[in-house]
């Protein structure tokens, strides 16, 4: 058991690796159940006899209850023990998955992924808390490098192990190889992870906002689904009118799950701003290139997952260095011509089609165009979500973290339901060549638009000089 106090773990010695082994694989978990599952989509489709539709909806079920509830798990964390809240999150995302790989038909797997998303919410915001509250103040650095670097090999561990899973044995399996690491999780976390809680935490919890803007995303993105319809119609007005509500809620309570205040720096509007488009662009490059491969190329889901890995190996070695050089010139340019050279690596990925197959067809047509894309986001990230806390009040930083946190997922979620739909995709398209290459291209230059558009908020709207205050200090609000 736990036999130190939050805040005095060392990063040298059992406990504190302890600490950092549960959040890594609790929170890699998540992580990757948001990604790996684009590599069995085709799969899925064929055993389950799913629409294209269907597929959208195994996907962004569970990023509708994450980008849902993320901030209300963070809260829950805070009042009731975080440790107690991120071990609840891991079994609940543990039990989800198993019922994930026992689905008999669409429906039931887009339950237990809205059940998923639900434990992701949980466990996600406790991973980067606990570390925040255990180790001393001089060691929470070094332990959060540590969580991120072996979250990232995690990342670019997950295509194979993935891959080699839906090839080999089952798509099943991309579930059930969560529990294992649940039971990992849950005994490292009760062995090591001291419990922290706020010391001045919420009196309430806003339960009419997160209802809210469950209730939006869940409208918006079945109006972009199943777009056509009466209930589509209905169901997007829904949406519209209870995003609405909710910021009529948030501006009423006293405690509001997000306090609206936060958007009256410009900086931080435009800093999420940016992150939902070129988020949504990026889940829906990810999304199509996938199916792209296996549908029209002809890959198995093994190659297709891994065929991605160039974007991941930019990251891993060039995240840390896009960070420092928007320290040192600010974060207009990186923000700027992050989004950019992404949306060219983006165009570069038209290439992609019946002839890219082989070894030669590879490196000719995806490899260019994933390591110019790599090369943007790793330009991009570090100093967006270092822009994101330094426009925030330092009391907000991690309400901030959260905001943009959930807008990134919100973007990929809407994003990847409202493109099928605007480039002509429906029914079993995902497994039709000629259909689905059409539809990839169209989307493919839709992403690209939406990109250029976040580098546009970049750069009319981010300041120079925001990262030369203090984290936490927060950006003026005028120009």
């Amino acid at each position: 058991m736990v036999d130190s106090a939050p805040g005095t773990l060392r990063m040298g010695g059992a406990p504190g690796r302890g600490v950092i082994a549960a959040t890594t694989i609790g929170s890699g978990m998540a992580l990757l159940d948001g990604t790996v599952v684009n590599i069995a989509l085709r799969t899925i489709g064929e055993e389950l006899d799913t629409t294209l539709a269907e597929l959208q909806w195994i996907t962004n079920a569970y990023l509708l209850s994450l980008a849902s509830l993320i901030l209300l798990g963070g809260s829950l964390g805070d009042r009731f023990g975080r440790r107690k809240v991120f071990v609840v999150g891991t079994v609940w995302f543990a039990l989800a998955s198993a019922l994930c790989g026992l689905a008999p038909t669409p429906e039931v797997l887009v339950a237990a992924r809205l059940l998923q998303g639900v434990g992701a919410a949980l466990l996600t915001p406790g991973s980067l808390a606990i570390l925040e509250t255990t180790f001393r103040p001089e060691d929470r650095a070094p332990a959060i490098g540590a969580w991120s670097a072996l979250g990232s090999i995690a990342a670019a561990v997950g295509p194979f192990v993935g891959g080699l899973l839906v090839d080999q044995a089952s798509w099943r399996w991309i579930f059930w190889i969560n529990l294992p690491l649940a039971v990992l999780t849950v005994v490292l976390a009760r062995r090591y992870v001291p419990e922290s809680r706020d010391p001045s935490p919420p009196q309430r919890f806003d339960l009419a906002g997160a209802v809210l803007v469950t209730l939006a995303l869940a409208g918006l993105t079945y109006g972009l689904i199943q777009w056509g319809g009466s209930a589509a119609v209905v169901a997007g007005l829904v949406g519209i009118g209870a995003m609405g509500a909710f910021v009529l809620v948030e501006q009423r309570v006293s405690e509001p799950l997000l306090p609206l205040g936060l958007f009256a720096s410009r900086t931080f509007s435009a800093a999420n701003a940016m992150t939902l488009v070129v988020y949504g662009a990026l889940g829906a490059v990810l999304f199509f290139l996938v199916i792209e491969l296996q549908t029209v190329s002809g890959y198995s889901a093994f190659a297709a997952g891994i065929a991605t890995l160039p974007v991941t190996i930019c990251m891993l070695l060039l995240a840390t260095a896009g960070g420092r050089l928007g320290a040192r010139i600010g974060p207009r340019i990186p923000m700027t011509f992050g989004p950019l050279v992404m949306a060219a690596g983006s165009l570069l990925l038209l290439r992609v089609g019946p002839d890219t197959a082989g070894v030669s067809g590879y490196l000719a047509d995806v490899v260019p165009g994933l390591v110019v894309f790599g090369l943007g986001l790793a330009l991009l990230v570090a100093t967006l979500t270092a822009t994101v806390l330094a426009a925030a009040p330092q009391h907000h930083a991690g309400v901030a973290s959260g905001v943009n946190n959930a807008l990134a997922r919100a973007g990929s979620l809407l994003a990847i339901a409202a493109l099928p739909v605007a480039v002509g995709l429906g029914g079993e398209a995902y497994a039709d060549p000629t259909a689905f290459d059409t539809g990839y291209t169209r989307a493919v230059v839709a992403c690209a638009v939406l990109l250029s558009i976040g580098a546009a908020v970049s750069w009319t709207m981010i300041r120079s000089d925001v990262l030369e205050r203090p984290v936490g200090e927060g950006a003026p609000t005028g120009p």
